[in-house]
């Protein structure tokens, strides 16, 4: 039975069950009314057959005609007008030996009938109403005694309903009962269904276990989400809230119903709800904390009736966008190394083909020495496979450039703690590197040498070159973002090395030195094994 409810429309469920209350309702008013119906009837009867019977009981020209004896017709002639003026179905007199002296039936007017039902009034003087069928079928009747003047019974009248005749008026008005209920389940089976219907357009033709089955994927969704939402309703207050954006902002507690504008302060959302068109890529800060936030306007019919807020963590996208531009220069010195190599192996092609083999065994032999020697300062020297990998690729980067790229023999590190990421190692060493090669570019005797020192509780990395030097007050501005000393072309943005290296020095709690002179510049990079909470210091020294 419940299975098949579940495949009953939502329009048939409410038409069906408002149409089932109200036929309900309607039986048992209609059950009420009648049963109070009756009992009013039955009560108005007995109330008005012995009041009838009272009253004729009580009529000089009645007591006059019993006490002279004379049955004349003027009796029947007012028992018949009292009948019609008390709707009753029948009145009889009877004298005190019984002789019917009115009857609506003219053939037993004379008759005498002993007394049964009003042997009480005939013998004690009693007035009393009763159900009898002594006279006509079982009816409700009412019996007085007639009485003299001197006390003394003259005779009795009875006053009575027939109660199939009270049974017809009965079912007469239940029949109108009846026609009222069907006008008003015919009303209610129309308003039902309007208001079906009305409740289906409300809820886009949707039935109740999509409803919930989509509230179940929307929430599935949302939770699944990395973005943060909020949702606000056409007051600006918000309505929901997803888990994501409740962890972007743990110090902040967020609260259903609270204005959007308090828990996102700065943005122009009337601009949404009156021009019904989304704001994109709106940069706001939150306890000093930047964030990408777009709005969107809900619509319902062309009228906005809520927006909803995403929101992503600025410091994450930046970093992405670090990262990748790390991974494309890492490819780049790769293929650079590759260029290289493809250079001399070209020169020993044609060495060959000219038949010079000494001088190709001398450049072979030159490159073997050469590779040893960087392969055991990288390889024996440098645990790290992040960091090898580094130094290969910037090796090759140099080598292109015409730069002697030197590591230390004395340097030695070992596998890095796991909160130092190759994203970050990328952006350090590769910046710091890459500036270094572009400075010597230029000088005949380019060189640069690269150390690293892992003793005591830091990790120490020092890049040297031969160049200019950086001026005083150059060193400040270089960490600032688009901040160059080289020149730029239209299509080349340049100044956010050193501030994306700032940048991941502070995530990583680290520090850097810097040593300038005109003989050249050293770079020293501090980061601790552990993170000591957002220690960041940048020394700057002229030699």
């Amino acid at each position: 039975m419940l299975e098949r409810l579940k495949h009953v429309s939502l329009q048939t469920k409410i038409t069906g069950l408002l149409l089932s209350v109200i036929i309900l309702l309607i039986l048992i008013l209609s059950g009420f009314l009648a049963s109070s119906n009756i009992h009013q009837i039955f009560s108005n009867k007995y109330k008005l057959s012995m009041q009838t019977a009272r009253t004729v009981a009580l009529l000089p020209s009645v007591k006059e005609a019993l006490e002279d004896g004379e049955a004349a017709a003027s009796l029947q002639f007012l028992t018949d007008q009292f009948s019609m003026e008390n709707e009753a179905d029948f009145i009889i007199i009877q004298d005190k030996d019984g002789r019917i002296l009115t009857h609506p039936d003219p053939e037993k007017i004379g008759d005498i009938h002993r007394f049964k039902d009003g042997y009480k009034a005939r013998v004690f003087g009693g007035y009393y109403r009763m159900e009898s069928n002594e006279f006509i079928d079982t009816s409700i009747v009412g019996i007085a005694p007639i009485m003299s003047e001197s006390g003394n019974v003259l005779g009795v009248a009875t006053v009575g309903y027939v109660k199939e005749e009270i049974w017809s008026l009965i079912h007469e008005r239940i029949e109108g009962i009846l026609y009222f209920s069907l006008v008003v389940i015919l009303i209610g089976a129309v308003l039902g269904y309007l208001l079906a219907r009305h409740i289906r357009k409300e809820s886009l033709g949707y039935e109740p276990r999509e409803i919930a089955k989509m509230y179940k994927s929307r929430d599935t969704l949302l939770a699944s989400l990395n973005e943060g939402v909020i949702a606000a309703d056409e007051e600006g207050k918000v309505n929901l809230i997803n888990r994501s954006a409740r962890q972007l902002f743990p110090q902040k507690g967020f609260s259903v119903g609270e204005p959007i504008a308090s828990l996102l302060p700065g943005l122009d959302y009337q601009q949404v709800y009156d021009r019904k068109q989304g704001m994109v890529n709106q940069e706001l800060f939150i306890h000093n904390k930047p964030f990408i936030v777009n709005l969107v306007p809900i619509l319902t019919n062309d009228q906005v009736t809520g927006l909803v807020a995403t929101l992503r963590d600025k410091t994450e996208i930046t970093e992405m966008l670090h990262m990748l531009s790390e991974v494309r220069r890492y490819s780049d010195d790769l293929r650079a190394q590759t260029h290289e190599y493809s250079n001399k192996m070209h020169l020993i092609y044609g060495m060959l083909q000219l038949g010079k083999y000494d001088d190709v065994l001398k450049v072979i032999n030159q490159e073997i020495s050469s590779m040893d020697q960087i392969n055991r300062n990288i390889f024996e020297h440098i645990e790290d496979t992040n960091v090898q990998a580094i130094l290969i690729g910037k090796t090759g980067r140099a080598s292109e450039k015409k730069v002697d790229f030197v590591i230390d023999p004395d340097s030695y590190l070992y596998p890095l703690p796991p909160h130092i990421e190759i994203s970050d190692l990328m952006i350090i060493l590769g910046n710091l590197i890459d500036n270094a090669v572009e400075e010597v570019t230029s000088k005949p005797d380019a060189r640069v040498s690269f150390a690293a020192t892992d003793l005591g509780e830091d990790i120490i990395f020092e890049i040297s070159d031969n160049g200019s030097g950086l001026k005083d007050g150059m060193v400040e501005r270089a960490f600032e973002a688009g901040y160059s000393t080289k020149k730029k072309t239209s299509k080349e943005k340049r100044g956010f090395g050193l501030a994306n290296v700032k940048s991941a020095l502070e995530k990583l709690d680290g520090g850097m030195e810097i040593e300038s002179s005109s003989e050249g510049t050293t770079i020293t990079v501090y980061l601790p094994k552990q993170p000591k909470g957002g220690i960041h210091h940048v020394e700057h020294r002229n030699r």
